[in-house]
């Protein structure tokens, strides 16, 4: 598949995903990719504590207003790759969804007094969901507006997500008339729509991320309705223990990180041997050794994941490849779009 065309399967990309597992990072590098092959992208942040702008190289957090992480010509192509269309982000809360809400409804002068006031804690108990059905709203309003070519959502951890995408049904049962009613509505149809909104899911290869991406899309798709895009399987490791020929050289599969270095054999690792030019003593080749067993354990645990999640959840798997690092920055962004556009190309259209 195309990435272009990965990018424009629905105008809205809701990215969820079990705390931990990098959505944010998959959120930052997808709109990355989208911008590089000329979609106007737009990011909206939900959880109030992104990482989004330190992502693009930018400090501070976001705010209500848009700001432009990258745009055509800019600075970061050597990190992050070609742009050829601009990457905006902004924050939406429930409180920021109230006062346009007001203002739009000819209570300007009055919105935001009544929002610092916490009136909508207080119309939030009254009304369950109502705080979700504000943020969906707004969201849905910002695709009939056209804001952007593709809307991408990072969303609050699964739990959360689960429940602020399912408040619509619980609102169209408890409110019969009147303007909330009508919002409910048209947050469902929204929803509902494969062309104007999807999910994507970001899970790793470890047991329980995989029961839990497995169940909140069963429900997503079940309960809600909602179109699922591939499951974004994050922070593969690469394939470090494989098996050694006489000579030292590494047999069978290639090593997934792009490196390439000549381990010494089985019988040099006991006897003490040499590494890349480096002479290695009897304690080195048992360091050495120890860690290549624990890398093909590990390796061997994530294979056994990845063919459970495809069991338990018939959807296509895109893998991306671990990004060793405390904190994510412009050049890793710049990697995992690279891979990412790599692991789409080899995907079958749907």
């Amino acid at each position: 598949m195309d990435a272009v065309e990965f990018s424009r399967q629905a105008r809205v990309v809701i990215v969820a995903g079990k705390g931990g597992v990098g959505k944010t990072t998959i959120t930052a590098a997808f709109a990355n990719m989208a911008a590089a092959k000329g979609v106007d992208t737009l990011i909206v942040e939900l959880d109030g504590k992104s990482a989004i702008p330190a992502d693009f190289g930018l400090e501070g957090t976001l705010d209500y207003e848009e700001v432009v992480l990258r745009e055509p010509g800019d600075s970061l192509s050597a990190q992050m790759g070609e742009c050829k269309a601009r990457v905006r982000a902004r924050r939406l809360t429930p409180d920021d969804a109230l006062i346009e809400y007001l203002a739009d409804h000819g209570m300007a002068r009055i919105s935001k007094r009544l929002a610092s006031s916490g009136v909508l804690d207080v119309v939030a108990t009254a009304i369950p969901g109502i705080r979700d059905i504000l943020v969906l709203g707004k969201i849905k309003q910002l695709d009939l507006l056209q804001s952007a070519d593709l809307i991408v959502v990072d969303a609050p951890a699964t739990g959360h997500t689960m429940g602020a995408l399912s408040s619509a049904f619980g609102l169209m049962d408890a409110v019969q008339v009147g303007p909330i009613r009508l919002q409910t509505s048209e947050v469902i149809e929204f929803l509902g729509d494969p062309k104007r909104c999807e999910v994507l899911l970001v899970t790793l290869a470890e047991e329980t991320p995989v029961n839990e991406v497995a169940e909140a899309a069963f429900e997503l798709e079940d309960k809600i309705g909602i179109k699922l895009g591939p499951v974004i399987v994050n922070c593969l490791l690469p394939v470090c223990g494989v098996e050694l020929d006489a000579d030292g050289e590494a047999a069978g599969p290639g090593n997934t990180s792009g490196l390439s270095m000549k381990l010494p054999s089985s019988s040099a690792l006991q006897k003490g041997g040499a590494l890349m030019g480096l002479k290695l003593s009897s304690a080195d080749c048992d360091l050495l050794s120890n860690a290549m067993e624990f890398e093909t354990t590990r390796h061997a645990l994530q294979q056994r994941q990845l063919a459970r999640l495809s069991e338990l959840l018939p959807l296509p798997q895109v893998g991306l490849p671990l990004y060793p690092t405390s904190k994510m920055d412009p050049a890793g962004i710049g990697f995992l779009s690279s891979k990412l556009e790599e692991a789409i190309a080899k995907m079958e259209p749907r």
